[in-house]
């Protein structure tokens, strides 16, 4: 049985975690699945947003620890600590994470690269790897403080403490709290009114741009620089009048534009 299941509709992809059994716990062979899955949504021209969840009860249990002990031995050559490639802000298309249940460790750090994140109340979630005597991954040590702030990162990471939903929330680890059947739900919406009402491009260039600032430290001036070099990649396309006429006329507007097939990039 697959670690990841995928199904594609109406512009959205919706990447399951799937190994109820073990609460989605996450093995070598989940995240080779996920990257795989990552990639396929991304250079689908029809898919238009991402969606990541996990099978009920939970969203990903964190690292298998069935091995106990030795869930940790010393690492075989060719480990890397940052298992998903590309991460999901590595992605041109927009990525929710609907952290429906639990996530803890790598569960939440997944989480952690998306776009999006929306938990649910009554979940537990950590990064508590400090508390096994490890460290935490998946670029956690930079899109923690990225996305919620340095003394956030702080504590979460070094105390690798739990907290639910709405504590997530007010962290800013997460943009909504929801009860749990709400979660997905929550998700899909976001993921339709982008495939709907969203140039492809347009969220492309402005999804790369926002995480590119952070991951390279652009100044100011060269933000402005980028913004008028995608201003000049989509001024003047059928994108561009099919926004301002859908506008005009009160109708959903009818994007054309895909990605990948005229991703130009920035920079």
């Amino acid at each position: 049985m697959s670690t990841v299941l995928c199904e594609t509709a109406d512009g959205v992809a919706v990447i399951t975690l799937h190994r109820p059994e073990r609460r989605n716990a996450f093995t070598k062979e989940m995240g080779l699945a996920l990257s795989e899955a990552y990639r396929a949504a991304d250079a689908d021209d029809d898919v238009r947003a991402i969606v990541v969840t996990g099978t009920p009860p939970a969203f990903c249990a964190g690292a298998d620890m069935s091995a106990a002990g030795s869930t940790f031995d010393a690492p075989r050559d060719g480990f890397t600590a940052s298992p998903i490639a590309p991460s999901a802000f590595e992605l041109n298309t927009p990525v929710i994470a609907a952290a429906n249940g639990h996530a803890i460790g790598i569960g939440l750090t997944i989480a952690m690269q998306a776009d999006i994140r929306i938990v649910a109340d009554d979940a537990r979630y950590a990064i508590p790897q400090v508390r096994r005597g490890m460290m935490p991954d998946a670029m956690a040590h930079w899109t923690v403080p990225q996305i919620a702030g340095p003394a956030v990162a702080a504590e979460v990471l070094m105390t690798g403490r739990t907290f639910d939903g709405p504590e997530a929330q007010r962290m800013g680890l997460a943009g909504r709290s929801l009860p749990a059947a709400d979660v997905v739900p929550a998700a899909m919406e976001i993921a339709a009114d982008i495939a709907a009402n969203v140039s492809p491009l347009s969220a492309a260039l402005t999804k790369r741009l926002l995480w590119d600032t952070l991951r390279r430290g652009y100044s100011p001036e060269r933000v402005a620089e980028l913004e008028t070099e995608g201003h000049m990649q989509v001024m003047g396309t059928a994108d561009a009048r099919e926004g301002g006429a859908s506008f005009a006329e009160r109708r959903p507007p009818r994007f054309t534009s895909r990605v990948p097939r005229d991703w130009r990039g920035l920079g």
